[in-house]
């Protein structure tokens, strides 16, 4: 079996710096449709939480959406959303049954590529595990429900466009997402900008740190590499690779990439990016995702 990885670890670079970009909510504003609308009436039928339906709404969405997880994989994403919801006093009230997923946590634990791919393999070779049988056709649902309600795609963010047209003169690009890869390659192929990046890594792929690692190690300079997204994740990758991050600040997206463009730019390529600009960026990006949820404060 081919590995997935090997066209990044192949990359040859074109010009001297990297940009690595995420995709949903970061360059496109389809986060919250997909969560909202496609991923949470799922997780709230595939797991048996219609009892609690409302505080299951609000636990995953401050999870995916509002807070320092957001952007997370959509697996890792669901203990941590049951965690919440087995934490929660009103939930604990109503005596509901929270899906324990053992075999799922155990899962998490030791892959790295957390898509359905790796999923369906190991839901092949372990078919008693019912967590994550019902993992798999949660997570197959899910992609029904994204081709079926976002349809056609939305549009990038105001000034995404400019932002690639303007780096593609001086750096290489790729898209870091934990975003299946089909879907991804649709939404950029449909809006016309796939031709701006010489990659499209999903969650196939392994995530974001390893994205950036496999494409750039060796081959740029940190202080060359660039990570654009909206979720402290995304940072994470950047700092992993010890590269620079460009946060993208939820609700304010228009704003973040008008300021990139202006701005942020030319002072990756001009050498002025990382110290005190890229601090007081991150410092701003901080205060819009918290670690405990409001009915917590």
């Amino acid at each position: 079996m081919s590995d997935p990885t090997q066209a990044l670890r192949d990359h040859q670079p074109s010009h001297d710096f990297l940009i690595c970009i995420d995709s949903d909510g970061c360059a496109f504003d389809t986060m919250e449709l997909k969560h909202k609308e496609c991923f949470i009436p799922n997780i709230i039928k595939f797991w048996g939480l219609q009892p609690v339906s409302k505080f299951a709404r609000d636990a995953a969405e401050f999870v995916n959406l509002y807070s320092q997880w957001r952007g997370i994989n959509r697996f890792p994403a669901l203990p941590l959303t049951f965690d919440l919801l087995s934490d929660w006093d009103k939930v604990q009230a109503r005596k509901a049954a929270i899906p324990p997923i053992p075999n799922l946590r155990r899962w998490l634990e030791t892959e790295s590529k957390l898509g359905n791919p790796a999923l369906q393999a190991y839901c092949d070779a372990h078919p008693d595990e019912e967590d994550m049988q019902c993992a798999l056709a949660w997570s197959k649902a899910v992609n029904a429900t994204v081709a079926d309600v976002v349809g056609d795609g939305l549009p990038p963010f105001p000034y995404v466009r400019e932002c690639l047209d303007k780096s593609s003169k001086a750096a290489d690009m790729m898209v870091c997402s934990q975003t299946p890869t089909a879907a991804l390659t649709q939404e950029w192929s449909e809006q016309g900008i796939a031709d701006y990046v010489f990659a499209i890594a999903g969650q196939e792929l392994g995530k974001k740190g390893e994205h950036i690692q496999f494409a750039s190690e060796g081959r740029y300079q940190p202080d060359r590499i660039l990570m654009i997204g909206d979720a402290p994740g995304d940072r994470k990758a950047a700092e992993q690779n010890g590269a620079l991050f460009f946060p993208i600040n939820p609700g304010e997206e228009d704003v973040s990439w008008k300021r990139l463009f202006e701005e942020g730019l030319d002072r990756f390529f001009n050498g002025t990016y990382r110290g005190a600009y890229q601090e007081a960026l991150i410092a701003d990006f901080e205060r819009f995702l918290p670690d405990t949820p409001p009915w917590k404060r």
